[in-house]
Protein backbone atom coordinates (compact mmCIF):
# COMPACT_ATOMS: atom_id res chain seq x y z
CA UNK A 1 0.00 0.00 0.00
CA UNK A 2 1.32 3.66 -0.72
CA UNK A 3 2.37 5.36 2.36
CA UNK A 4 2.12 8.98 0.23
CA UNK A 5 -0.07 10.48 -2.04
CA UNK A 6 -3.45 13.23 -1.69
CA UNK A 7 -5.55 10.25 -0.60
CA UNK A 8 -2.96 7.90 1.35
CA UNK A 9 -4.67 5.46 3.58
CA UNK A 10 -8.16 6.42 2.90
CA UNK A 11 -11.03 4.13 2.50
CA UNK A 12 -12.66 5.09 -0.48
CA UNK A 13 -15.92 3.01 -1.73
CA UNK A 14 -16.64 3.43 -5.34
CA UNK A 15 -19.76 1.87 -7.51
CA UNK A 16 -19.77 1.89 -10.78
CA UNK A 17 -16.00 0.93 -10.75
CA UNK A 18 -15.79 -1.84 -13.42
CA UNK A 19 -15.55 0.53 -16.36
CA UNK A 20 -15.03 4.04 -17.60
CA UNK A 21 -15.02 6.46 -15.64
CA UNK A 22 -16.01 4.72 -12.40
CA UNK A 23 -12.85 2.67 -13.34
CA UNK A 24 -10.61 5.88 -14.61
CA UNK A 25 -11.90 7.59 -10.94
CA UNK A 26 -10.90 4.10 -9.22
CA UNK A 27 -7.41 4.24 -10.70
CA UNK A 28 -6.57 7.73 -9.78
CA UNK A 29 -7.41 6.93 -6.18
CA UNK A 30 -5.07 3.83 -6.28
CA UNK A 31 -2.49 6.39 -7.65
CA UNK A 32 -2.87 8.46 -4.70
CA UNK A 33 -2.60 5.83 -2.28
CA UNK A 34 -6.54 5.13 -1.20
CA UNK A 35 -7.40 1.62 -0.41
CA UNK A 36 -10.20 0.59 -2.47
CA UNK A 37 -13.86 -1.07 -2.45
CA UNK A 38 -14.61 -1.63 -5.63
CA UNK A 39 -18.45 -2.24 -6.82
CA UNK A 40 -20.45 -2.36 -9.96
CA UNK A 41 -22.51 -5.74 -11.04
CA UNK A 42 -20.00 -7.36 -13.77
CA UNK A 43 -17.66 -9.59 -11.36
CA UNK A 44 -15.35 -10.00 -14.35
CA UNK A 45 -15.01 -6.23 -14.75
CA UNK A 46 -13.98 -5.15 -11.71
CA UNK A 47 -11.47 -8.15 -11.04
CA UNK A 48 -9.85 -6.12 -14.04
CA UNK A 49 -10.19 -2.77 -12.46
CA UNK A 50 -8.88 -4.46 -9.19
CA UNK A 51 -5.76 -6.05 -11.09
CA UNK A 52 -4.92 -2.71 -12.54
CA UNK A 53 -5.13 -0.57 -8.89
CA UNK A 54 -3.26 -3.49 -7.48
CA UNK A 55 -0.41 -2.80 -9.98
CA UNK A 56 -0.30 0.98 -8.28
CA UNK A 57 -0.08 -0.66 -5.01
CA UNK A 58 -3.47 -0.64 -3.71
CA UNK A 59 -5.79 -2.76 -1.97
CA UNK A 60 -8.90 -3.88 -3.34
CA UNK A 61 -11.61 -5.03 -1.98
CA UNK A 62 -14.22 -6.49 -5.12
CA UNK A 63 -17.94 -6.20 -4.09
CA UNK A 64 -20.07 -7.33 -7.32
CA UNK A 65 -23.40 -5.12 -6.51
CA UNK A 66 -25.83 -3.45 -8.10
CA UNK A 67 -27.10 -0.21 -6.78
CA UNK A 68 -30.71 -0.76 -7.08
CA UNK A 69 -30.92 -3.43 -4.73
CA UNK A 70 -31.03 -1.81 -1.13
CA UNK A 71 -29.77 -5.47 0.18
CA UNK A 72 -26.90 -5.25 -2.48
CA UNK A 73 -25.69 -1.21 -1.17
CA UNK A 74 -26.21 -2.41 2.56
CA UNK A 75 -23.85 -5.53 2.21
CA UNK A 76 -21.82 -3.37 0.31
CA UNK A 77 -20.99 -0.47 3.18
CA UNK A 78 -20.95 -3.94 5.62
CA UNK A 79 -18.25 -5.54 3.98
CA UNK A 80 -16.56 -2.52 3.00
CA UNK A 81 -16.14 -1.81 7.02
CA UNK A 82 -15.67 -5.59 7.83
CA UNK A 83 -12.53 -5.31 5.48
CA UNK A 84 -11.17 -1.75 6.47
CA UNK A 85 -13.12 -0.72 9.41
CA UNK A 86 -14.08 2.69 7.53
CA UNK A 87 -15.50 4.31 5.04
CA UNK A 88 -13.92 7.98 4.30
CA UNK A 89 -14.85 8.32 0.40
CA UNK A 90 -18.16 7.82 -1.68
CA UNK A 91 -18.20 8.07 -5.17
CA UNK A 92 -21.21 7.26 -6.75
CA UNK A 93 -20.47 6.57 -10.26
CA UNK A 94 -22.81 3.61 -11.38
CA UNK A 95 -24.87 5.41 -14.20
CA UNK A 96 -27.10 4.39 -17.32
CA UNK A 97 -27.84 6.87 -19.97
CA UNK A 98 -31.74 5.24 -20.51
CA UNK A 99 -33.90 5.44 -23.28
CA UNK A 100 -33.07 8.15 -25.86
CA UNK A 101 -36.31 9.48 -27.97
CA UNK A 102 -39.85 11.53 -27.15
CA UNK A 103 -40.85 10.50 -24.20
CA UNK A 104 -44.12 9.29 -24.68
CA UNK A 105 -42.47 7.19 -27.19
CA UNK A 106 -39.84 5.75 -23.94
CA UNK A 107 -39.93 2.08 -22.76
CA UNK A 108 -41.80 2.82 -19.72
CA UNK A 109 -39.51 0.36 -17.74
CA UNK A 110 -36.17 1.47 -19.37
CA UNK A 111 -37.43 5.01 -18.03
CA UNK A 112 -38.10 4.03 -14.75
CA UNK A 113 -34.58 1.92 -14.59
CA UNK A 114 -32.99 4.75 -15.45
CA UNK A 115 -33.95 6.70 -12.00
CA UNK A 116 -33.51 3.99 -10.31
CA UNK A 117 -29.89 3.62 -11.35
CA UNK A 118 -29.00 7.08 -11.43
CA UNK A 119 -30.81 8.54 -8.68
CA UNK A 120 -32.05 5.56 -6.32
CA UNK A 121 -28.85 4.14 -6.80
CA UNK A 122 -27.19 7.10 -5.26
CA UNK A 123 -29.42 7.58 -2.65
CA UNK A 124 -29.48 4.04 -1.29
CA UNK A 125 -25.52 4.35 -1.45
CA UNK A 126 -25.07 7.65 0.67
CA UNK A 127 -27.88 6.40 3.06
CA UNK A 128 -25.52 2.85 3.58
CA UNK A 129 -22.52 5.26 4.33
CA UNK A 130 -24.10 8.40 6.24
CA UNK A 131 -23.97 6.64 10.04
CA UNK A 132 -20.34 5.74 9.70
CA UNK A 133 -19.17 9.37 8.74
CA UNK A 134 -21.52 10.73 10.75
CA UNK A 135 -20.12 8.47 14.22
CA UNK A 136 -16.69 9.44 12.64
CA UNK A 137 -16.99 12.87 12.26
CA UNK A 138 -15.53 13.22 8.67
CA UNK A 139 -16.41 11.88 5.13
CA UNK A 140 -16.82 12.92 1.22
CA UNK A 141 -19.37 12.00 -1.06
CA UNK A 142 -19.34 12.44 -4.24
CA UNK A 143 -22.54 12.17 -6.77
CA UNK A 144 -21.85 11.85 -10.50
CA UNK A 145 -23.61 14.32 -12.32
CA UNK A 146 -22.98 15.63 -15.80
CA UNK A 147 -24.28 18.05 -18.33
CA UNK A 148 -28.16 16.17 -18.17
CA UNK A 149 -28.26 18.43 -14.59
CA UNK A 150 -27.62 22.02 -16.24
CA UNK A 151 -28.71 21.05 -20.15
CA UNK A 152 -32.43 20.30 -21.17
CA UNK A 153 -31.63 17.56 -23.99
CA UNK A 154 -34.57 16.93 -26.59
CA UNK A 155 -35.14 12.72 -26.30
CA UNK A 156 -32.95 12.47 -22.87
CA UNK A 157 -35.57 12.71 -20.34
CA UNK A 158 -35.30 10.27 -17.89
CA UNK A 159 -31.34 10.83 -18.34
CA UNK A 160 -31.66 14.90 -17.90
CA UNK A 161 -34.00 13.98 -14.95
CA UNK A 162 -31.94 11.92 -12.93
CA UNK A 163 -28.96 13.76 -13.33
CA UNK A 164 -30.62 16.82 -12.29
CA UNK A 165 -32.46 15.20 -8.89
CA UNK A 166 -28.90 13.93 -8.19
CA UNK A 167 -27.47 17.36 -7.83
CA UNK A 168 -30.33 18.77 -6.11
CA UNK A 169 -29.83 15.72 -3.46
CA UNK A 170 -26.28 16.56 -3.74
CA UNK A 171 -27.55 19.93 -2.49
CA UNK A 172 -29.93 18.92 0.68
CA UNK A 173 -27.59 15.77 2.18
CA UNK A 174 -24.10 18.75 2.29
CA UNK A 175 -27.00 21.01 4.57
CA UNK A 176 -27.90 17.82 6.52
CA UNK A 177 -24.53 17.00 6.90
CA UNK A 178 -22.59 19.71 7.18
CA UNK A 179 -22.49 19.85 11.13
CA UNK A 180 -20.79 16.44 11.46
CA UNK A 181 -17.70 17.31 8.74
CA UNK A 182 -18.94 15.38 5.79
CA UNK A 183 -18.79 17.31 2.60
CA UNK A 184 -21.06 16.32 -0.55
CA UNK A 185 -20.45 17.44 -4.03
CA UNK A 186 -21.66 16.50 -7.39
CA UNK A 187 -18.97 15.70 -9.99
CA UNK A 188 -20.01 16.63 -13.92
CA UNK A 189 -17.47 14.80 -15.96
CA UNK A 190 -18.04 16.07 -18.99
CA UNK A 191 -19.14 13.95 -22.40
CA UNK A 192 -16.39 11.19 -22.09
CA UNK A 193 -15.70 8.42 -24.80
CA UNK A 194 -17.57 5.45 -22.91
CA UNK A 195 -19.57 2.58 -23.94
CA UNK A 196 -22.53 4.15 -22.48
CA UNK A 197 -22.10 7.50 -25.33
CA UNK A 198 -21.51 4.59 -28.08
CA UNK A 199 -25.07 3.49 -26.59
CA UNK A 200 -26.70 7.00 -26.30
CA UNK A 201 -25.62 7.30 -30.36
CA UNK A 202 -26.39 3.85 -31.41
CA UNK A 203 -29.83 4.56 -29.95
CA UNK A 204 -30.63 7.92 -31.11
CA UNK A 205 -29.79 7.07 -34.80
CA UNK A 206 -32.58 4.29 -34.27
CA UNK A 207 -34.73 7.31 -32.76
CA UNK A 208 -34.27 9.70 -35.10
CA UNK A 209 -32.38 12.01 -32.21
CA UNK A 210 -30.52 14.37 -34.35
CA UNK A 211 -29.06 16.57 -31.56
CA UNK A 212 -28.01 13.54 -29.39
CA UNK A 213 -26.78 11.47 -32.70
CA UNK A 214 -24.49 14.29 -33.53
CA UNK A 215 -23.18 14.80 -30.03
CA UNK A 216 -22.63 11.13 -29.88
CA UNK A 217 -20.36 11.39 -32.95
CA UNK A 218 -18.55 14.30 -31.74
CA UNK A 219 -17.62 12.33 -28.64
CA UNK A 220 -16.97 9.11 -30.03
CA UNK A 221 -14.44 10.30 -33.03
CA UNK A 222 -12.25 11.96 -30.28
CA UNK A 223 -14.09 14.95 -29.95
CA UNK A 224 -14.72 13.81 -25.98
CA UNK A 225 -14.00 15.57 -22.74
CA UNK A 226 -10.76 13.60 -21.30
CA UNK A 227 -11.75 11.23 -18.78
CA UNK A 228 -8.51 12.11 -16.58
CA UNK A 229 -9.86 15.71 -15.93
CA UNK A 230 -12.91 13.90 -14.49
CA UNK A 231 -10.23 11.72 -12.17
CA UNK A 232 -8.84 14.60 -11.18
CA UNK A 233 -11.49 16.18 -9.92
CA UNK A 234 -12.66 13.31 -8.01
CA UNK A 235 -9.49 13.24 -6.17
CA UNK A 236 -9.72 17.03 -5.50
CA UNK A 237 -13.27 16.12 -4.06
CA UNK A 238 -11.75 13.42 -2.47
CA UNK A 239 -9.04 14.96 -0.70
CA UNK A 240 -8.37 17.38 2.00
CA UNK A 241 -7.47 20.12 -0.09
CA UNK A 242 -11.21 20.98 -1.10
CA UNK A 243 -11.77 21.75 2.41
CA UNK A 244 -15.41 22.57 3.47
CA UNK A 245 -16.34 23.07 -0.05
CA UNK A 246 -19.85 21.56 -0.53
CA UNK A 247 -23.56 21.13 -1.69
CA UNK A 248 -21.76 22.22 -5.26
CA UNK A 249 -21.81 20.83 -8.42
CA UNK A 250 -18.31 21.30 -10.62
CA UNK A 251 -17.29 20.41 -13.76
CA UNK A 252 -14.20 18.73 -14.74
CA UNK A 253 -14.30 20.27 -18.01
CA UNK A 254 -15.42 23.88 -17.17
CA UNK A 255 -14.36 24.69 -13.97
CA UNK A 256 -10.79 25.92 -12.73
CA UNK A 257 -11.26 23.51 -9.45
CA UNK A 258 -7.13 23.12 -9.25
CA UNK A 259 -7.59 27.05 -8.04
CA UNK A 260 -10.52 26.44 -6.11
CA UNK A 261 -9.02 26.22 -2.76
CA UNK A 262 -8.10 29.73 -1.88
CA UNK A 263 -12.15 31.00 -3.38
CA UNK A 264 -13.80 28.35 -0.79
CA UNK A 265 -14.84 30.99 1.87
CA UNK A 266 -16.27 32.95 -1.36
CA UNK A 267 -17.94 30.45 -3.03
CA UNK A 268 -19.80 28.84 -0.20
CA UNK A 269 -20.66 32.48 0.33
CA UNK A 270 -22.40 32.62 -2.62
CA UNK A 271 -24.72 30.74 -4.94
CA UNK A 272 -21.94 29.67 -7.07
CA UNK A 273 -22.42 25.91 -8.98
CA UNK A 274 -25.48 25.50 -7.46
CA UNK A 275 -29.15 24.90 -9.09
CA UNK A 276 -30.72 28.52 -8.95
CA UNK A 277 -32.51 30.76 -11.31
CA UNK A 278 -29.79 33.03 -11.28
CA UNK A 279 -30.14 36.89 -10.24
CA UNK A 280 -34.09 36.32 -9.32
CA UNK A 281 -32.99 35.34 -5.66
CA UNK A 282 -34.37 32.69 -3.10
CA UNK A 283 -38.20 34.08 -3.65
CA UNK A 284 -38.52 33.10 -7.34
CA UNK A 285 -40.03 29.75 -7.32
Amino acid sequence: MHQAGRLAGKVALITGAGRGIGRAISLAFAAEGARLALAARTSGELEETAVQAGALGAECLVVPADVTHRDDIDALARKTLGHYQTIDILVNCAGIGGPVGLLQDNDVDSWIETIQVNLVGTYLGCRAVIPTMIAQGRGKIINLSGAGATNAWDNMSAYCASKAAVVRLTEVLSLELAPHNVQVNALGPGSIHTRMWEEMRDDAAAANATHIYEQGKIVTSGGGAPIEKAADLAVFLAGETSGTLSGRMISAVADDFANMPSRIPEIMGSEAYTLRRVGLGPQAA
